[in-house]
This record gives structure tokens, sequence and C-alpha cells, in this order.
């Protein structure tokens, strides 16, 4: 995986991969230009979107030139994951789910923890969610483990070799994040972050870990 040449220098890159959830990027694109570090890129990745997804993102690119769109046929998300990293520039990645948001001061907590710790290449967690969601197991599909226990991809934020060196997610059906922090641990410093919880994590009835959590209670009933 190679970036792309350009000449802008971000402190941190803001990949948000988007598809069919034009009645939630506000939210989300409003946390960050409510950010308390604005040294950013928002990077708006469009996986082929149907709905009214340019209409809700274009006002924001006429407005501000630090949020950028790309839209490609749908891939599903680890295709839409990499091409907005090979499509950054910052210094540091982080993301950002359609239908989440940010607390004011996320950023600024991560970069200040990073360069508090400069032998950090990767952190992961540090989020806010309604209490006892269920999601499928990476290691067990046919148990269902507490959100909390898991590694939430959106809440990376690393150094940028941490993703080019790993060559980004692989082409999973569900958990692309949990391998790509497994990888991660065997060659770079990595931490888990309890707090502060500054990501706010929703899910969205059209989710992934809804439509996993679905399925998986549906496979565990039949099988009792």
């Amino acid at each position: 995986m190679s970036p792309i040449n350009f000449d802008i220098n971000p402190e941190i890159s803001i990949i948000v991969c988007t598809y069919n959830r034009a009645h939630y990027l506000n939210k989300g694109i409003d946390s960050v230009l409510n950010q308390t570090f604005t040294n950013w890129e928002l990077v708006i990745v469009d996986d082929g979107s149907s709905d009214q997804t340019f209409a809700v993102v274009n006002p924001y690119l006429e407005k501000y030139n630090n949020i950028r769109y790309l839209k490609h046929k749908n891939k599903k998300q680890c295709y839409a994951k990499n091409a907005g990293i090979q499509a950054s520039f910052g210094k540091y990645l982080t993301f950002l789910d359609s239908d989440d948001a940010y607390k004011p001061n996320h950023l600024e907590s991560r970069l200040q923890y990073m360069k508090a710790h400069p032998e950090i290449d990767l952190i992961e967690g540090g989020f806010f969610s309604e209490d006892n969601i269920l999601v499928a197991d990476y290691y067990q599909s046919d148990k269902l483990i507490n959100l909390k226990k898991c590694v939430l991809g959106p809440t990376f934020f690393g150094k940028r070799k941490v993703f080019f060196e790993l060559q980004g997610f692989k082409h999973m059906i569900y958990g692309e994040d949990t391998d790509l922090w497994a990888r991660a641990e065997k060659i770079f410093k990595t931490e888990k972050l309890k707090e502060p919880e500054t990501y706010i994590y929703t899910r969205a009835e059209t989710s992934v870990s809804k439509n996993f959590t679905n399925d998986s209670t549906q496979n565990l009933s039949s099988s009792m």
C-alpha cells in the first residue's frame, strides 16, 4: 500500500466510510468540526451509496477545504477503509463510523496521549455506548460478547506508518478490526485505553454490529 502524494500536512487524518447513511452523517461531521484540536483533515469515503449522501456532504465540501469526498462502487468496508488510508496525509490516522460522533476533546485527548508516550504506535478504546451491547465474537462466531470487551476499529488512533506497513485492513466479512489489531500487536507498540470515553458509539439498526448480533442470537437460539 502506497500513499498518494499531495502538498498538505494535517496532523490528523479522520477517515469516515459510509454507505447509505445520509441521515446520520451530519452528526458525525459536525462533531469533527467542533473539535478543540483543529489541525485535521476529514476524508469521507462513499462506498457506492444510492441515497442522498453527496447532497449532505456537498455543503461541507464547499465551505471547508480540509474535508474531502471520495466515491467508488460498493466494495464493502475494508476496501473503503483502505481507500481512505491511501488518500490520507496526516501524521496520525483515525476513524469515525458514519453513525457515530466525537466528544469535543476527542482528537486533542488522543494526540496528547500519543505525544506523552512517543513509544506507542497505535491506541484503541475510550468509547461511550449504551450498556450491554452484544456482538459476535471474532474468535468464536457462535458466541456473543459485550462490545466493551471488543476491539472497536473506529477508535483506532495511530501513527501513519502502522496502517501502511500492515497493508491496511484485510478483506473479511467481519472482524477486520480485531485482525488488524492482532497483526499490529506483533510488530508495533500498542495500548488499549478505557478513558477518556470521548468516542460516542451508536448502534444503528443497519450497522454491521447490529446485524451480526441479530444473526448470532438466532444461530445460538436454533442450536439450543
